[in-house]
């Protein structure tokens, strides 16, 4: 979907730039300056340099996308919509997504917009839990990296807005990013293993209580903050380096709720 829209708008901006140009070096002089523009020339024109600070903006700077899943409660809302770093992670070229310059790798605790890797042309949003050489256990709810639990504090219970239930809701400290984490305290601690699982399927153990996954090198382990109704790496596995699309820092909407607006951990 964020794949076509790309190229779309790319293709657009090759079109009205050829318009733009072709007018300004021959049509224009061949027009003289009495007649006025055609239409095609006149909003071809106008829009050229529009649509290529929109494109430049939104392949180099940042990128709008819209929360369409329950999957980051409480941190991100179904409706938020967000603001992307497209930098942060390394500069890349745009529709053809292959990094021309490194600038920062993915660290724990961020959340980071990527291409799901079992259909590169839809984006997924999750938070970075295991970086590359990482030993990343899920085990009866609770999350150790490399043979240290991650601290956790219990919070007030989290009323779900318009459903009439509560999950348990706790601070949690990956890296340098404390943020919240829901869990529903009657759902099952077991994670299954899907058919979902293709690439390095063998570097995670499943078991009645979790399961257990060594990162592979250039890849990362991620999971929503709605830990017990989020589709991540538990049941798909890791985001290769290649996926990435940028680091989440902003809300900038909400049309349910605009008090929303601003930034989040």
């Amino acid at each position: 979907m964020n794949f076509d829209f790309a190229l779309i708008l790319f293709v657009v901006v090759f079109i009205t730039g050829t318009i733009w140009l072709v007018d300004l070096l021959w049509l224009k002089k061949r027009r003289g300056a009495n007649l006025k523009d055609p239409w095609w020339v006149e909003y071809g024109g106008s829009l050229f340099p529009v649509l290529l600070v929109v494109f430049l903006l939104r392949s180099f700077l940042v990128e709008p996308f819209r929360i369409p899943s329950e999957s980051m409660m409480p941190t991100l809302l179904n409706g938020d919509f967000i603001l992307v770093n497209k930098y942060t992670y390394g500069v890349r070229l745009p529709i053809l997504d292959k990094k021309i310059i490194d600038v920062n790798d993915p660290q724990r605790g961020e959340v980071m917009v990527f291409r799901f890797p079992l259909n590169p042309g839809e984006n997924y949003i999750k938070r970075v839990v295991g970086l590359p050489g990482d030993t990343v256990v899920y085990q009866n709810k609770r999350l150790t990296i490399n043979d240290k639990e991650v601290a956790v504090e219990q919070q007030e219970d989290y009323l779900h807005s318009g459903r009439l239930y509560y999950s348990s809701q706790f601070d949690e400290t990956l890296g340098n990013v404390t943020h919240r984490i829901l869990n529903n305290g009657a759902g099952p601690a077991d994670i299954f293993d899907t058919n979902d699982f293709r690439n390095y399927r063998e570097n995670c153990q499943y078991n009645t209580e979790g399961v257990t996954c060594l990162v592979p090198e250039g890849h990362y382990f991620v999971m929503g903050d709605n830990r017990d109704n989020s589709r991540d790496s538990r049941f798909w596995g890791f985001v290769p380096e290649e996926n990435i699309v940028g680091k989440a820092f902003f809300i900038w909407f909400n049309f349910s709720d605009p008090g929303r607006i601003g930034a989040f951990d």
